[in-house]
């Protein structure tokens, strides 16, 4: 259903943010939807339109802000066995595999989590974002394996939303890098950016870009003459950029196994145990696990947690190289 916002700026919230000071207003509503809507032309100040979440109000300025109602997914349902971890009428947290992409996109518009969402609930999925992504708050990777969570209406969108914006919600990953990090824990922080080089590709930025934040530690090291020299990482995460974590071990000169798109020339390795030369060659995705996630549940502000341990295709090299160790 549209809804019509109206205010008038009082002398309090002079010189405030605009998408700061709609969030004030209507407390319901996530500063990525208020956003969104702005940038799509949905404000308008003294009746004119303003496309800035960034413009700073004036006292007795009269806002008008348009709420449109969500459009309707028209997406093909998908019949893919979902691996459903919890679910209640607000939520689905899902186990995701290794290889199916979170939403339709260039190329692959029918085979998606989100046609097997529709395959699965039907209508029953928040309709206030992009409307080929319905339910969808966060992303991982298509070739990322883990926890997610999926809102079924928009209630639970927006504040699982602001839980995220917030940086309160629980991640932790798990995942294998060549070489050691130095020092073997500690925290990243950076600008990431989209590179210049590659639109597909994330990159460390040193003026632009958004802030960056991983936590690191170093679980395991795995270093003996037939094997060559890898670590197993969790990392914890402070903020969710596109690429996050790819990018900051990449950043470090560590990039993760099996990743195809951050990826460094390695030279010919002599004397590797063969079992284990044939299971990195054949590892078709990165070894990048989302084991943990926490957040408040967005109806009766319990908090929750899950976990998930690494699939078999992981957990194979993890042994195979526990056991070279030995």
């Amino acid at each position: 259903m549209e809804n019509n916002l109206k205010f008038t700026v009082s002398k309090n919230d002079n010189n405030k943010r605009i998408d700061l000071y709609i969030i004030s207003q209507n407390q319901e509503l996530s500063r990525t939807r208020v956003k969104n809507l702005i940038l799509k032309k949905y404000l308008k100040i003294n009746d004119k339109i303003v496309t800035s979440p960034a413009y700073k109000v004036s006292i007795d300025d009269e806002i008008f802000f348009k709420i449109p109602e969500p459009k309707k997914a028209s997406l093909k349902p998908y019949n893919f066995k979902l691996e459903i971890v919890y679910e209640d009428n607000d939520l689905i947290v899902i186990n995701k595999p290794a290889g199916i992409s979170m939403h339709p996109g260039a190329g692959n518009y029918d085979k998606t989590l989100v046609n097997a969402l529709m395959n699965y609930c039907g209508n029953s999925l928040s309709n206030i974002g992009d409307e080929l992504r319905p339910g969808i708050v966060h992303r991982i990777d298509k070739d990322t394996s883990g926890l997610i969570v999926v809102a079924k209406n928009n209630f639970s969108h927006e504040n699982l939303s602001k839980q995220f914006n917030e940086h309160s919600i629980d991640r932790i990953y798990e995942l294998i890098i060549w070489g050691k990090l130095r020092p073997s824990s500690g925290r990243i922080k950076t600008l990431i950016t989209r590179s210049s080089k590659n639109r597909q590709l994330m990159e460390v930025g040193l003026t632009k870009g958004k802030v960056a934040i991983t936590n690191y530690k170093t679980l395991e090291i795995f270093e003996n003459d037939n094997s060559p020299t890898l670590s197993l990482i969790e990392c914890k995460l402070e903020t969710g950029r596109t690429h996050q974590i790819r990018v900051h071990m990449s950043y470090k000169g560590n990039n993760i196994l099996g990743d195809k798109k951050y990826k460094k020339k390695f030279k010919k390795l002599n004397k590797i145990n063969k079992d284990l030369e044939k299971s990195i060659n054949s590892l078709d995705r990165q070894f990048l696990h989302a084991k943990t996630l926490g957040f408040n549940h967005p109806r009766n502000g319990k908090r929750l947690k899950f976990s998930s341990i690494l699939p078999k295709e992981l957990t194979k090299i993890t042994k195979i190289l526990r056991n070279i160790d030995k």
